[in-house]
C-alpha cells in the first residue's frame, strides 16, 4: 500500500508538471457540481494589461480556474494577455465587442457584436467562445434569439465595479455564495485581482471546488437562447 501511494504521488507530481497550474486539483480532476459544493469565478471586461495579469497570477498561485468573459476589443488590444487566459486554462467567452446596450441595437448589429468579438477572441485566444454574456445583463427574447448561443448571467454580484476595496469585494461574495452559484466580478480592476486570494481561500474552507462556468454544468447541454444564473 505504502508502494503505491509513493508511485500515485509521484505520478500527480509529474501530471502536474506536464499540465501546468491546476493539474492535480479537484477542480481539474473533473468533479461532478450535480453532487459537490461548486461555485464559478466569472470576469467581464477584459483582458486588461496590469490587473487581468495580476489576477492569472493570483489565480495560477492558488491552482483555480475561472471563466473571462472578453471583449472583442479588448482582445484585440492585448491579445498576448488574452492568450495567456486561454493557455492557463480558463474557460473562454464572449462579452461582445464593444459593451454595448444590445436591447437598443438592431437585430443584425447585435449578430455584428457578438459574431465580431467572437472572431477577436478565436483570433486571441485560439479558443472560439461558445458561451455569451451581455453588456449589462441587458438582454430581451429578440436579443437572446439573435445572439444564438447560451446566455450566462449570475447568482451573486458584489458590485466590485461600484465599491473597488478587495477586502468589501470578498466579503460580498462570501456571505452570497451557495453551492452552484455563478459570481459576477470585473478584471479591469486592480481590486477585484486583489480579492482572488482571500474569495479562493474563503471557499475552499467551506468545502466549495471553483470550477469553470461549463464545468458548472458539465453533463448538461447548454441550449442557444436559454439563460442560465446559477446550477
Amino acid at each position: 500500500m505504502r508502494v503505491r501511494a509513493v508511485v500515485g504521488g509521484l505520478v500527480v507530481v509529474l501530471l502536474s508538471a506536464l499540465l501546468g497550474p491546476g493539474a492535480g486539483t479537484a477542480e481539474a480532476a473533473g468533479v461532478d457540481c450535480r453532487h459537490a459544493k461548486c461555485v464559478a469565478l466569472t470576469y467581464d471586461d477584459g483582458p486588461a494589461a496590469a490587473s487581468t495579469g495580476r489576477l492569472l497570477d493570483h489565480l495560477r498561485a492558488h491552482r483555480a480556474k475561472a471563466t473571462f468573459f472578453m471583449l472583442g476589443v479588448q482582445a484585440d488590444k492585448f491579445p498576448r494577455v488574452a492568450r495567456r487566459v486561454a493557455d492557463e486554462g480558463h474557460e473562454i467567452a464572449n462579452h461582445t465587442y464593444a459593451h454595448k446596450d444590445l436591447r437598443t441595437l438592431s437585430t443584425t448589429a447585435v449578430r455584428r457584436e457578438v459574431s465580431r468579438s467572437a472572431t477577436a477572441i478565436t483570433r486571441a485566444t485560439g479558443r472560439y467562445p461558445s458561451l455569451v454574456r451581455p453588456p449589462y445583463g441587458a438582454h430581451n427574447e429578440r436579443v437572446r434569439a439573435a445572439i444564438k448561443a447560451p446566455v450566462v448571467m449570475w447568482s451573486v454580484d458584489p458590485r466590485d465595479w461600484a465599491d473597488r476595496d478587495a477586502r468589501v469585494v470578498t466579503s460580498r461574495v462570501l456571505g452570497n455564495v451557495r453551492p452552484g452559484s455563478i459570481v459576477l466580478m470585473h478584471d479591469i480592476h486592480r481590486s477585484t485581482a486583489d480579492a482572488a486570494p482571500a474569495i479562493i481561500t474563503g471557499l475552499r474552507k467551506r468545502g466549495y471546488h471553483l470550477v469553470t462556468v461549463s464545468e458548472l454544468y458539465g453533463g448538461t447541454r447548454l441550449t442557444p437562447g436559454k439563460v442560465y444564473t446559477k446550477r
